[in-house]
């Protein structure tokens, strides 16, 4: 089942950050990452201003999203948005049924 990574960054350091923009794709795509968004304006319809850079990625599941995490080259690559951001990246595991999605409140 699909999987997703929803991460929200406050970039601090462009330069820096550019190293990391150019190390990942690479990356992702090696763990059969697809970018769905990345940094493209939004546009909030209700709640709370996003200031902060989105990025949406889709995995074939949850374990390539763990795997690539894991990777040495990504942990590498990783350093240089750590030392360039504030980020949270989330993991989000699809639904089987769209039409029907389980009520987990």
């Amino acid at each position: 089942m699909a999987a997703y990574i929803i991460a929200t960054l406050t970039v601090h350091d462009a330069e820096t950050y550019h190293k990391y923009v150019e190390a990942a794709p690479p990356i992702v795509a090696r763990y059969g990452g697809k970018y769905l968004t990345r940094g493209a304006p939004t546009e909030v319809l209700e709640g709370e201003p996003l200031n902060e850079r989105l990025v949406i990625v889709e995995f074939p599941d949850a374990d390539s999203i763990r795997a690539m995490f894991a990777d040495a080259d990504y942990q590498a690559a990783a350093k240089h948005r750590h030392a360039s951001t504030t980020s949270r990246f989330l993991l989000q595991e699809g639904i089987p049924d769209a039409n029907n999605p389980p009520m987990n409140v």
